[in-house]
């Protein structure tokens, strides 16, 4: 065999032995993305998953409803495979799952008005979770990390009786950078440090209905 060939058959086994390890842990890191319990039975957060992955999750965990909190994708294309396979939009999925499927997007209020108003994504949250119908609940933004970190912040606060300290250490365990969390960072500060649990406001979900 010529060397060139002996060369190139070389490159291509080596290729072959490092891409097929690599590409099966991204896909199983996609599949389950970031999935973790926070409440057993009760609710779950995570990043955008496979369309497996989700379905997975629904059937293993009996979830009831998905909040999807990515603003930049209010629906998103959720891939079946890797490679092909085509994809299949997150509502879709849910509805065929028997899921309620529900989008919200982390809003922010001017600095000005904290702590006098808050984000109406709180409220919307809230009027989920207040419904037992909707357990057990899946939230998640793309990575599972911030905008997912931030209102399970909200949820332990207002569920589980959690000081903003304690919520806070957990984002950081669960992968909540440490340069975010200063007061500087409106989401922590809107949705956190200055969050009191036990209020409703109807009148910001009215508001927010007239948009």
């Amino acid at each position: 065999m010529p060397v060139y060939l002996r060369w190139s058959l070389g490159l291509l086994v080596a290729a072959f032995v490092t891409a097929v390890p690599v590409l099966c842990f991204r896909w199983t890191y996609t599949h389950e993305k970031r999935l973790r319990q926070v409440t057993p039975g009760k609710f779950y957060r995570s990043g955008e998953m496979t369309a497996p992955g989700f379905r997975q999750a629904i059937a293993d965990l009996g979830l009831r409803t998905i909040i999807n909190l990515q603003d930049e994708y209010p629906d998103p294309e959720l891939p079946e495979g890797y490679f092909c396979g085509g994809t299949i939009q997150e509502s879709e999925l849910c509805r065929q799952m028997g899921v309620r499927y529900i989008y919200i997007p982390p809003d922010l209020v001017a600095r000005r008005l904290t702590p006098i108003m808050r984000p109406v994504a709180i409220d919307r949250f809230l009027k989920v979770l207040d419904d037992p119908a909707n357990y057990p609940v899946l939230i998640h933004c793309r990575a599972g990390l911030h905008r997912t970190g931030v209102m399970t912040a909200v949820y332990r606060m207002e569920y589980c009786g959690w000081t903003a300290r304690q919520a806070i250490d957990e984002m950081k365990e669960n992968g909540f950078a440490d340069w975010p969390c200063t007061a500087a960072n409106d989401y922590l500060t809107q949705y956190i440090l200055t969050y009191r649990r036990g209020v409703r406001n109807p009148d910001s979900l009215a508001r927010a209905a007239d948009r």
